[in-house]
C-alpha cells in the first residue's frame, strides 16, 4: 500500500511538474493563475485535472475547445508516479528519501525543459547545488565530502570539455546549464555517482546522436540536449551505481 500510494502521490507531483514545465520557461508564476487549456485559455476544471485519469476520460482532449492535449503530460505524471514509487521502495519512507524525490522531481522538469528549449533552468540547480550539499550534514550517506567533491569535480571535468570541445571545434560540446547539472547531482549522490552519470549520459546520448545521424535527423554540427541524458544517468547512479562500479572493479 505504502508503494501504491508513492505512485500516486508521484502522479498528483508530476502534475504540478507539468506546469513548472510549460510556464518556467516563459517566466511565469508556477502558482497562479490556475492550469489552463494552451489553446483556448479556458480555466481547467478539478475534476479534469485528476492525473492520469481525466486524460483517459476526456479522450487526450479539452473539454472546452476539444483540442488535443499533449501526451507529455500523462507521461510525466506516469514518470514522476514511477520514480517516486521506486525511491520508496529502494530507500523506505524517511526524511532522506523524501529529499531524493525532490532530486528526481528536478531531473524531471531539467530534462523536458531541456528537450524543448535546450536550456537548463537554474532555478532549480543553483538551489540544488547547496541543498544536496546541506543534506550532507544530516545523512552521512554518501558523507559529506563526498559530496563536496562530486560537485566541483563533476562541474570541473564538464568544463575542461567544455572549454576544450569549444577549441577544437570551434562551437560548445555542451552548455553551461550542464555543469551546474552536474555539480548538482555530486551535491546530492557524491563523486563515485558522477562518474556514472557522466558515462552513462554519454553513452545513452551517443548513440541516440549517432542513431538520428544515421537516420538524417540530426545533422553532424548540431547539438542534442544532453541534460535528458544526465539525468537519465543520475537515476541509474542513486538505483545501481554501487553494483555497477562493483561490477567494474570486478573486471579491473
Amino acid at each position: 500500500m505504502v508503494t501504491v500510494f508513492a505512485f500516486l502521490f508521484g502522479t498528483v507531483v508530476g502534475s504540478f511538474l507539468n506546469v513548472c514545465i510549460y510556464r518556467l520557461p516563459k517566466e511565469e508564476s508556477i502558482v497562479a493563475p490556475r492550469s489552463r487549456c494552451p489553446a483556448c485559455q479556458s480555466p481547467v476544471r478539478a475534476l479534469d485535472n485528476i492525473p492520469l485519469i481525466s486524460f483517459a476520460l476526456l479522450r487526450g482532449r479539452c473539454r472546452a475547445c476539444g483540442a488535443s492535449i499533449a501526451w507529455r503530460y500523462p507521461l510525466v505524471e506516469t514518470l514522476t508516479g514511477i520514480l517516486f514509487a521506486l525511491t520508496v521502495v529502494r530507500f523506505g519512507v524517511t526524511l532522506q528519501t523524501a529529499l531524493l524525490l525532490t532530486f528526481l522531481a528536478g531531473l524531471i522538469v531539467i530534462s523536458f525543459i531541456d528537450l524543448d528549449h535546450q536550456i537548463i533552468p537554474n532555478v532549480i540547480t543553483l538551489p540544488g547545488i547547496p541543498l544536496g550539499i546541506l543534506t550532507g550534514f544530516l545523512f552521512r550517506d554518501p558523507p559529506l565530502l563526498d559530496r563536496l567533491i562530486g560537485a566541483l569535480a563533476g562541474a570541473g571535468f564538464l568544463y575542461l570539455v567544455l572549454f576544450y570541445g569549444g577549441v577544437l571545434y570551434g562551437q560548445e560540446a555542451m552548455g553551461e546549464g550542464d555543469l551546474n547539472l552536474i555539480a548538482m547531482v555530486g551535491a546530492f549522490l557524491g563523486w563515485k555517482a558522477v562518474i556514472v552519470t557522466i558515462l552513462v549520459g554519454c553513452l545513452v546520448g551517443s548513440a541516440v546522436g549517432l542513431s538520428l545521424i544515421a537516420l538524417r535527423r540530426l545533422g553532424r554540427r548540431q547539438h542534442i540536449p544532453f541534460g535528458p541524458f544526465l539525468s537519465l544517468g543520475a537515476v541509474v547512479a542513486l538505483f545501481w551505481g554501487d553494483r555497477l562500479i562493483a561490477w567494474y572493479l570486478g573486471f579491473a
